[in-house]
């Protein structure tokens, strides 16, 4: 116990739940892994095998060992796996990484599955949701709104796979809307909907009517005034002060020049979108700067990679660091309580504080609290 806090790996909150049955002096802590370790995603598989093992040589006990499986991205080939690791003693599970790998795992009720996937829907009883979940990103941006009193924020939702994830976490996050919209990704539907939805037309119709006025007036600047207005592409005010857009690389880029297109700009309104994961894209993009997010602790985990790449000469992946935490948190958590009972564990309210920054357990769900970042003038700036 001393040498995880001189690690500062992972630090006990609060933690509502009485100690029962902890570990005896020599019972070993078997920690299963699900990852993919063949086909497309073989790389993150292998990086959170790495990352487990740094976790474990960090924690410096010779308690714990580690069975690493294979589920091949697939649900029927991870039911394989995690009966292996049931029949070789195995209670608790770092994985499956993807969602669609956990279809068949409520048939296991005696394992419990910390999964890596940031969905929360539909999960079965025995699978823990570890990943950024919507709920814990749309808490850090309503802390951010409310600190700003931001009071007419629209949402751009995209028409995709986790369209309902993100509704959801809205929804849980108790987030003030103003107007919810959802959005085809498609270009030319894209434009026109982000037309209607900023009133664009009227907008430009209003400017070529005050225009046509004034010139029509006996106004003594009026070519003054004129070419003025000739300079702007709309005339009339927006209803909403915040745009908070659900997506990803490409697409969120679209929505953002969409915006632009429409005369929307973020130095007069935020705009603000999800975890982005520090992507290094966003900073040359300087049309849509300033850009708000939310996200896990960048200078734990700039360390992280200093300390993942010493060890293996690579960068390590996204979801190594939460796999680095996990391993962590279920040391601790086998030192207080009864392994086979974590599951338990799961649903009381408690917190934690790991390489990611503090993460909190309830009703089978980790939220994480996250903090929250701009990008302007090619700059990543820390809000809070």
């Amino acid at each position: 116990m001393i040498k995880l806090i001189k690690f500062v790996f992972l630090i006990f909150i609060a933690y509502c739940y009485p100690f029962v049955q902890a570990l005896s002096a020599n019972e070993k802590i078997k920690i299963g892994l699900l990852v993919p370790m063949t086909g497309v995603n073989k790389e993150i598989g292998d990086s959170i095998i790495k990352a487990v093992g740094l976790a474990i040589k960090d924690i410096d006990s010779n308690l714990i060992e580690i069975y690493p499986k294979d589920t091949a991205n697939k649900a029927n080939q991870t039911l394989r796996s995690a009966f292996e690791l049931k029949e070789m003693g195995v209670k608790v599970v770092i994985g499956p990484v993807f969602y669609e790998s956990l279809a068949y795992l409520d048939e296991l009720k005696d394992l419990t599955f910390l999964s890596l996937t940031n969905k929360t829907l539909d999960l079965p009883k025995n699978v823990i949701s570890a990943g950024i979940n919507s709920k814990s990103q749309f808490n850090t941006i309503k802390k951010f709104l409310e600190t700003n009193n931001i009071k007419r924020t629209i949402f751009l939702t995209p028409i995709q796979d986790y369209e309902f994830e993100v509704k959801e976490g809205m929804k849980n996050s108790k987030i003030k809307i103003y107007k919810d919209y959802e959005y085809k990704t498609e270009p030319t539907e894209l434009t026109k909907q982000i037309e209607e939805i900023t009133n664009y037309r009227i907008r430009k119709k209003n400017l070529e009517d005050e225009i046509n006025r004034i010139k029509n007036s006996n106004d003594s600047n009026k070519d003054k005034r004129i070419k003025s207005l000739e300079k702007r592409y709309t005339l009339g005010g927006l209803n909403f002060d915040a745009v908070v857009i659900a997506d990803f690389d490409e697409s969120l880029k679209s929505v953002a020049t969409s915006l632009l297109y429409t005369d929307v700009l973020p130095k007069k309104k935020y705009f603000i979108t999800l975890n982005q994961w520090f992507d290094e894209n966003l900073l040359n993009e300087i049309d849509i700067q300033p850009l708000y997010y939310p996200s896990i602790n960048k200078e734990n985990f700039e360390n992280f990679k200093i300390k993942y790449f010493n060890a293996f000469n690579e960068d390590p992946t996204h979801l190594s660091l939460l796999s680095y935490d996990l391993a962590g948190l279920i040391y601790y958590l086998s030192l207080n309580s009864n392994i086979k009972k974590l599951n338990k564990v799961f649903n009381r309210k408690s917190s934690f504080k790991g390489k990611i920054g503090i993460f909190d357990i309830e009703d089978n769900k980790i939220n994480h609290q996250l903090n929250f970042y701009k990008i302007e003038n090619k700059k990543l700036i820390k809000i809070f």
